[in-house]
């Protein structure tokens, strides 16, 4: 069989739960002195391609690159245009999650070259090898997964559609790069109009579009840092695109720290600090606005979520009285979109077992469908809250990483996909004059 695409590499783990046979020898676990009528070759070998090509498009990404081991045709199947049409008819979503190592950003950044060359200043240097953790919620499952496309100097900053968006650390106009880290594809945006330190960035990718958001972090001098502006880029496939519009000025009091935005219908959010409140962006109507948080006083950690849909803050709240014990919980942003309602509380007995291993040093929240995950910082504990069922437990720790010595895992929701085919319209940007990275 031919060997694999040299720039795409698959590297997940599996582990196989067999029976030793009693003499010692081989691993079994099929009894091969009856096989099953329903395993005959003679029969599943006469299986139109079409309708195995069905059944193979269910399959999740960690069986599906196992089974291209099996033969030069289902090994060609990522490269097939009808195959991934299929695919991305029929195969389910998965509401997975992926984790990196969590670097932390030197300050020294702010006063290197911040013109444009800063930005690309990396960009000559050799491509750093990524290490990303796919985690499956519902079998509990980790898989690792490794990519040696992007140029040093890039951190993950935000997820939407299957891609991950990748910043660029130094201090200067910012690039971004969408990158599918199933299939090893990379896209880079035209860098921002205005020099940043690290700003919050927001992304949303449909079937059709593209949005993302920068915001803030301005760097208006080698060093003062203010969020005092929004830019946006958008793309979509009736033939519109805007590179870099500048929003409407962010609010008066606006202090935010870099990180996540968080996408629902049309709008992203962020964080904002000293008083507690989240900011809104309205995409359509270039509009910025602030909605009080609820317990703003006593939130610690507050973190905002999506899910099906919805806008949650997730945080622990440091009040402790005979009425308001300590705890975490989590609100839900009503339709009205200045009201919050408590949706769900941990149990008591088990906020006393996290409160002690957080220890107030905070704590990293992700959403993805029903799932909510917690990562404790230093630690190889993590949460998992289902939702649908009502129900906490611990997650395995993530056997590829060693917790203190590694680093922190700061994961994104993830839908793994093997084709990612909005990114198509950024080639209609190949005639705007912009110095894209050479891998």
């Amino acid at each position: 069989m031919e060997a694999f695409h040299p720039t795409i590499t698959f590297p997940f783990s599996y582990t196989f739960n067999t029976t030793s046979s009693g003499h010692g020898g081989i691993a079994e676990n099929i009894n091969t002195s009856s096989p099953s009528p329903w395993m005959n070759s003679r029969i599943w070998s006469k299986l139109p391609h079409r309708l195995l090509d069905r059944v193979i498009a269910f399959l999740p990404p960690p069986a599906f690159f196992r089974a291209r081991c099996v033969c030069k045709r289902w090994y060609a199947l990522l490269f097939s245009n009808t195959f991934l049409e299929l695919y991305l008819q029929v195969s389910p979503r998965r509401h997975w999650f992926l984790f990196f190592k969590h670097k932390r950003l030197k300050s020294s950044y702010i006063y290197r070259n911040n013109n444009i060359g800063g930005s690309h200043g990396d960009n000559n240097r050799a491509g750093t090898d990524c290490e990303g953790y796919l985690f499956d919620p519902y079998e509990l499952a980790w898989y690792r997964l490794c990519f040696a496309l992007l140029p040093s100097g890039f951190s993950p900053a935000s997820s939407s559609g299957g891609l991950i968006c990748w910043v660029s650390d130094e201090a200067g106009p910012k690039t971004l790069i969408l990158c599918n880290p199933i299939v090893g594809s990379l896209t880079q945006l035209p860098p921002t109009l205005r020099s940043r330190l690290f700003p919050s960035i927001g992304l949303s990718v449909s079937p059709s579009s593209i949005d993302v958001t920068v915001a803030g972090d301005d760097l208006i001098s080698p060093y003062a840092v203010k969020n005092l502006t929004a830019e946006s880029f958008h793309i979509d496939g009736g033939g519109f695109f805007s590179l870099w519009g500048t929003n409407s000025s962010l609010p008066k009091v606006c202090n935010f720290e870099s990180g996540q935005m968080i996408h629902v219908q049309g709008k992203f959010y962020c964080m904002n600090y000293s008083p507690c409140s989240v900011l809104a962006y309205d995409v359509a109507a270039n509009n910025w606005w602030e909605i009080k948080a609820p317990m703003r006083r006593h939130l610690r950690s507050p973190s905002l979520v999506e899910s099906k849909g919805k806008l949650l803050l997730v945080s622990a709240v440091d009040k402790s009285n005979l009425n308001v014990p300590k705890s975490l919980r989590l609100w839900g942003l009503q339709a009205c979109g200045t009201t919050w309602i408590e949706m769900e509380r941990m149990p008591q007995q088990l906020y006393v077992q996290f409160a002690e291993l957080e220890n107030e040093n905070g704590f990293h929240c992700v959403v993805h469908g029903e799932f909510l995950a917690i990562m404790i910082p230093g630690s190889d504990k993590a949460l998992l809250f289902d939702m649908c069922r009502k129900r906490w437990l611990w997650i395995p720790p993530c056997p590829y990483v060693h917790a203190g010595i590694d680093g922190d895992l700061h994961g994104f929701a993830y839908e793994p996909q093997l084709a990612t085919p909005v990114t198509g319209l950024l080639d209609q940007l190949t005639t705007i004059p912009f110095q894209p990275f050479t891998g």
